[in-house]
């Protein structure tokens, strides 16, 4: 049976954290929440709904994400796939069986849950999500000839695969980071349509304007860093 385990990179996410947890799939292994400095009762309520809790006092998506990671990797039951999902409930947990299907069945390193407009709600991702979304892929696009449509954060990847990608962004930029190393490595690649909601509460990155534009200085450093390599 495949061992899969889920990492969900959490800032102030009371209100949601347990929904998300409560609709993953019973066929995961593990649900792993790493409590990125929340100052709510995030923590709490995620281990309430039966998820393993860490806790990550530096801030930031990457540094709870490399957490997770490190905790992984000191377990005895190495798992097959590890999958990505944001604690705000946006996404739809139980599609992690459409996203981890095609490495499963096909083969596939590594998977995008590709939110499309006719599968997402209204207003559920601002104009500078959607613009950044274009931006960053349509470069990735011109310089490395990939043929990815989003960033978004719901993802599956072979565990394996993962480690040999060496990830390192603390921030903003995991998520490009991810895909632009993926396409060095020359993993094999696809993007899924997952449907997409608005969020509960309010962004830390899109919801801020200092948040967005640090979030697009971080992408398209990235992006350019490995055009010129």
């Amino acid at each position: 049976m495949t061992n899969i385990k889920v990492i969900i990179p959490a800032h102030n996410e009371a209100d949601s954290i347990a929904q998300v947890i409560h609709e993953i799939p019973k066929t995961v292994s593990e649900i792993v929440v790493v409590n990125n400095n929340s100052t709510d009762d995030t923590a709490i309520t995620a281990k309430k709904a039966g998820a393993t809790v860490l806790n990550e006092t530096k801030m930031g998506y990457g540094y709870a994400c490399l957490c997770g990671m490190e905790y992984v990797a000191k377990q005895s039951d190495r798992p097959d796939i590890i999958v990505f999902i944001d604690g705000d409930y946006s996404d739809y947990p139980k599609e992690l069986t459409k996203l981890v299907q095609p490495i499963i069945e096909q083969n596939i390193d590594f998977v995008i849950g590709a939110r499309v407009k006719d599968k997402r709600e209204a207003g559920s991702m601002t104009p500078q999500q959607i613009f950044g979304n274009w931006l960053a892929t349509f470069l990735m696009k011109l310089f490395f000839g990939a043929t990815f449509t989003d960033l978004g954060p719901f993802r599956a990847i072979k565990y394996e695969k993962l480690l040999a990608l060496e990830m390192e962004d603390k921030t903003y930029g995991w998520t490009v980071e991810m895909q632009l190393k993926a396409l060095k490595e020359k993993l094999t690649y696809i993007e899924v349509p997952v449907r997409y909601k608005k969020r509960i509460g309010i962004s830390k990155v899109s919801g801020t304007i200092k948040g967005s534009i640090f979030a697009g200085i971080k992408i398209l450093g990235w992006i350019f860093k490995y055009s010129i390599k």
